[in-house]
């Protein structure tokens, strides 16, 4: 493992060898760690969103790569490994000595919310929650959700096919909807956002969000 003072490092779990690039913010006040999804990694336009806009608001931010990932692996495994990985994740991600914010876009938003209380996460951020498989709303994801236990905000697209703003149960997290945005934040040519807002209302309500935190 290599030293905090380096952009990223390596790190062993149970699971594999995992990787954190830090994006450190001068006089931080909590880190957000933040996982990807299982069709593509750190390099998702949310989350580069986040790393470039969240340490001039006080947030570190710790993008998470997975150990199937890291290993080159195109299919990420099964739900248990990848909580596996996280949690061996864990002490890196607290290290600095802050609060950590536990969070992720997709399957990743799904790992954060199972395993928050256990690890002792200060609050949850849900990227684009998986809330079903697109087309079977009775399949539902929603106890995750519900169960995690502290603190959450959903981001989530306006047309995402896992599930849109409106399917979502009523809880006590909080939730924000990009509009005409897919599971991607994604959003149409013809829609009446750029890409550009559409990111910036993830940022901002990521923010908004963060320093509202106790």
């Amino acid at each position: 493992m290599r030293d905090m003072s380096d952009l990223s490092e390596t790190v062993g779990t149970e699971a594999g060898e995992a990787r954190v690039t830090w994006h450190r913010a001068p006089g931080a006040r909590l880190v957000l760690a933040v996982g990807h999804g299982a069709g593509g990694g750190v390099e998702a336009r949310d989350l580069q969103a986040l790393a470039r806009t969240l340490p001039g608001h006080g947030v570190t931010v710790a993008l998470v790569e997975q150990p199937w990932r890291v290993a080159g692996k195109k299919v990420a495994p099964a739900p248990r490994t990848l909580d596996t990985g996280w949690r061996g994740l864990w002490p890196t991600l607290t290290r600095p000595g802050l609060p950590v914010v536990a969070g992720g876009r997709s399957a990743g938003a799904r790992v954060a919310c199972r395993t928050a209380a256990g690890l002792g996460a200060h609050a949850v951020l849900a990227l684009s929650f998986p809330l079903h498989p697109p087309g079977r709303p009775e399949k539902s994801r929603a106890d995750e959700l519900l169960d995690a236990g502290v603190p959450t905000l959903v981001v989530q697209g306006g047309n995402d096919p896992f599930g849109n703003p409106a399917e979502f149960p009523e809880g006590s997290y909080r939730l924000v909807e990009v509009p005409y945005g897919d599971h991607g934040f994604a959003v149409p040519k013809r829609a009446p956002i750029t890409q550009d807002v559409a990111l910036e209302i993830i940022a901002d309500a990521v923010a908004q969000w963060t320093a509202s935190l106790g």
